[in-house]
């Protein structure tokens, strides 16, 4: 190739890189906007008003919060099967999901922590990585992301 031929090609790989970024943040624009909508009514919005005060109180992941989840099985299976960035989503789990789904959960797990009095990210990311079998790599991806989501 000569000297043009690879600046040209460079430009191409630049304008197509800064395309697919650009698309990309178009869909987490657009699943931002609709983010948990379905908590918003029925059969979610009843059982949310009863139990989000009460899991405020509560640590993630005790034996408290887990009871707190079976209770509110109705709205949480509602809340899964229409909402995909939750691995419960997928039958595979988090293998289901796409990395737009996974910077979703990500961001969801973030903002979980400042609805708990203890609420801990890192902590969190621990806690799912068992709950959900999250390899080590992606923990560590995860865990290296946290300092994005830091007001």
């Amino acid at each position: 190739m000569t000297e043009k031929e690879v600046v040209e090609a460079t430009r191409e790989h630049i304008s197509n890189v800064r395309w697919f970024m650009t698309r990309v943040s178009c869909i987490l624009e657009e699943r931002a906007g609709r983010h948990d909508l379905s908590k918003m009514k029925d059969p979610e919005l009843p059982i949310f008003i009863e139990y989000t005060p009460k899991l405020a109180g509560t640590t993630y992941g005790s034996d408290e919060y887990k009871q707190y989840l079976k209770e509110m099985q109705v709205a949480l299976n509602h809340h899964y099967e229409n909402n995909r960035h939750h691995p419960e989503h997928f039958k595979d789990g988090v293998n289901g999901m796409n990395l737009v789904d996974l910077i979703e959960m990500f961001c969801d797990w973030k903002a979980a922590t400042l609805r708990h009095n203890d609420g801990d990210i890192m902590k969190s990311i621990e806690i799912n990585k068992e709950r959900f079998g999250l390899s080590d790599q992606l923990a560590q991806i995860l865990r290296n992301s946290v300092e994005l989501v830091q007001p």
